[in-house]
Parts: structure tokens; sequence; C-alpha cells
């Protein structure tokens, strides 16, 4: 798990050893930061909310949100009782409040189970979290990421996950997921640890000469 600052400290020497490249990155951006977030439903929710749109309001429209939910906390029995008019009101799109009613649904009647979720393999858990309308492949694998914790996940349609692999490793603009899969299978078993780093360079304009 990325919390655990033993298996993080394993896994940095590991990644640093397998690969040069990152491991120079590694040690430009220095400690590994990422904070998990908890509660499964809400970071779902503000998946939802930010797909297609700036983190600016995206914040703006999840604050929205919270004013109208009791103690600002976004939880799918308190969500189900607002109006479509309120989430709305709230900025949030035709299309996103299908999303949110589906997921809320499914939370509620228990087509998906965070619980389940958190116990079961990577794959289990994508396969259960993209049965929701609006969740797909890429957004279960960022839950697994930033709420799971769990170690090796790498999702390879990240536009920015693939902008910093083409720029670290002077790869051609037209490079294919193969090319990049094959890359990250030296990374195994820490691919979400080389991932936040490789996000990172993007932020810090870390670039291998």
């Amino acid at each position: 798990m990325l919390k655990d600052s033993r298996h993080l400290r394993k896994a940095i020497r590991q990644l640093t050893l397998a690969d040069p490249i990152l491991g120079r990155a590694i040690h430009t951006i220095g400690p590994f930061t990422l904070k998990i977030q908890r509660g499964g439903y809400q970071v779902l929710v503000r998946s939802i909310i930010s797909q297609q749109i700036s983190v600016a309001a995206a914040r703006t429209i999840r604050n929205r949100l919270q004013s109208l939910l009791p103690g600002g906390r976004i939880r799918a029995a308190a969500v189900n009782l607002l109006s479509d008019d309120q989430l709305q009101l709230a900025g949030i799109s035709q299309q996103k409040r299908s999303y949110l009613r589906e997921l809320t649904r499914c939370t509620l009647d228990g087509t998906i189970n965070f619980r389940r979720i958190a116990a079961g393999s990577d794959e289990a858990a994508i396969a259960e979290l993209v049965q929701v309308k609006g969740i797909g492949r890429w957004t279960a694998q960022m839950y697994l990421l930033f709420s799971l914790g769990r170690p090796d996940v790498f999702a390879p349609d990240d536009l920015g996950l693939r902008n910093a692999m083409r720029s670290l490793y002077s790869l051609s603009p037209q490079s294919t997921r193969p090319e990049l899969e094959a890359i990250a299978a030296i990374w195994a078993p820490y691919r979400s640890v080389a991932s936040w780093y490789l996000w990172r360079t993007l932020d810090q304009n870390v670039i291998e000469k």
C-alpha cells in the first residue's frame, strides 16, 4: 500500500535501480507525498464532477454541492435527496447529473460495494466500478491509485502520463500504447509510484537530456 513508508522506501529504491532515467527524476523531485483520499463514494463523485473541466471549476462546483448537503459531507443518501434543479444550480451538467444519479443508485442498492472493492484484486475492482455509467477504466484506475493506494496501477490512456513519458524518455509523439507499456513493465510492482513521479515531472519540467 502507498501509505506504508517502509514499502515506499523499497519501491523508490527498486525503481531507481531498475530505471536510471526515472531514478534521476525521482532524485530531482524528492519525497513521495501522495495523500490517499478516503471515502469511496465521495471520491467518485469528485471524479465525475472533474471530468473535462479545469481544476478550479471542479472545485467551485464541488463546494456548491457540499453547501447543499448536511455537514458538507458527500454521501449517497444525502445526494439522493437533492433535486435536479439543485444539482443544476450547483453547476452540474445534465450528463453529469445522470452519472451522479447512476452512481448514487448503484451505491444505495449495493450494485457496487466499496468494502468489497477494497478487498478485491485490481481487475475485480475495475470490473465492479465500470458497471456504473460515467465511470470508465481510467476513472477506476485513478480510484485504485488515489483512494485505495494500490501500488501497481498503470494507466496508459492518461494524457498527462503519456506526455510525461514521451518527454522524459525522448519518445516520438506517435509512440504507441505497447511502447509505453513496455517501459512501464520494468517498474512493476510499483507502477503507481512511478506514475506519480512522472506526473510530477510535468509540474517541475524535469526532462531527461
